[in-house]
């Protein structure tokens, strides 16, 4: 029956399916972003941090390492020191600790951005339950993270050994040498093993971002009366069918605009009411109003008219009425045949005038 239910979930999921997940605190997301982003961090931190750290450390402790006698050696003297320097540590330590659970932060957040989910902090006794657990741990999930997790141990092994195998070779010389040399080439060795582990695992957040993000889809899937049962559940929403109704207007409105060019002339009021009107002698028997609005829309139905030339003429009586009697698309009623002829009259003389 699972499989049965699984094969019938064929529809991408809606933008609703998806809003109310993430509600829940179910999000597509890389643990490998995160370890990317905390190695670039800590880069950073020896990069830019370390030496700076040593030298300070190395201005709390020489003292006591070059004049021991200087200092008593009592136990509360010794008590005080290393409370002192303890202290002074924890201070130098504390940017770069901070930048490290910042960075840390960040790699969440580029992915699925501020998400606020309290049902994530509820107890889950699913998870508690050996038969659930069991069925997780042999899942298709668990098995590809049992293999990524294998191949990145392998590939940052051999990475690592790559590197450091030359150094390996001449410990003596190593030995041999100044201790402040040594620790240098010990600092360098350090910022280049964590830019190659860095470059590896960039390539590995990669391809598991992109691989997380398809199996989040493959998981949110909806079957086809999924996707029908929640459009009519839209639809009973008062918002939504306010959303609809505001984009019917809208686009009807659209269309309205795009017919004034078309129109034989705009009678106003001058500035409240305006309907344009068309008539074609040969194909028409009577004129049809292709548009009409108050205020706003009626300023809007001028200012397109006047941008493509079509004759303008101020009637408000008549302005008034044809907006009132007329529906859009539809030929004016008989008893405004007249009045309507007489401004059609009046916009061809000019026309012919013009000529």
């Amino acid at each position: 029956m699972a499989d049965e239910d699984k094969d019938s979930k064929t529809e991408d999921p809606t933008g609703k399916r998806l809003s109310q997940v993430r509600e829940e605190g179910n999000v597509a997301q890389s643990q490998e972003i995160k370890h990317f982003v905390m190695l670039m961090g800590a880069l950073v931190a020896v990069g830019t941090m370390a030496p700076w750290i040593a030298g300070r450390l190395t201005l709390e402790v020489r003292p006591f390492l070059e004049r021991p006698h200087a200092f008593p050696l009592g136990v509360d003297e010794l008590q005080q020191l290393m409370a002192r320097l303890t202290f002074d540590i924890g201070l130098l330590l504390a940017l770069p600790v901070g930048l490290f659970v910042a960075v840390g932060v960040l790699g969440g957040l580029s992915q699925f951005g501020l998400l606020w989910a309290p049902k994530k902090l509820a107890p889950d006794f699913n998870k508690i339950n050996p038969i659930s657990g069991f069925k997780r741990l042999f899942s298709v999930r668990a098995i590809v993270e049992g293999i990524k997790g294998i191949l990145k141990v392998l590939v940052v092994s051999a990475v690592v050994w790559t590197i450091m195998s030359p150094r390996l070779r001449s410990p003596e010389k190593m030995m041999a040498q100044d201790l402040l040399v040594t620790l240098q080439d010990l600092y360098d060795l350090l910022v280049v093993l964590l830019m190659a582990v860095c470059v590896v695992e960039g390539a590995i957040a990669v391809f598991d971002f992109a691989y997380q993000k398809y199996q989040f889809t493959q998981d949110q899937k909806m079957s086809k009366q999924e996707v029908k049962d929640e459009h009519k559940n839209m639809e009973g929403d008062p918002q939504v069918k306010g959303r609809i109704r505001q984009l019917r207007i809208q686009r009807s409105r659209e269309r309205m605009m795009a017919k004034v060019p078309t129109a034989s002339v705009v009678i106003t009021n001058p500035t409240h009411f305006a309907v344009a009107l068309k008539y074609d002698m040969e194909s028409m028997s009577a004129p049809v109003l292709v548009a009409k609005g108050q205020d706003f829309i009626a300023r809007k139905i001028r200012e397109v008219a006047e941008e493509n030339e079509v004759p303008i003429v101020e009637n408000p009586p008549l302005a008034r009425a044809l907006h009132a009697a007329v529906e859009i698309d539809e030929e004016i009623p008989p008893d405004h045949y007249k009045a309507v002829a007489e401004v059609i009259g009046y916009v061809m003389r000019l026309k012919k005038n013009a000529l």
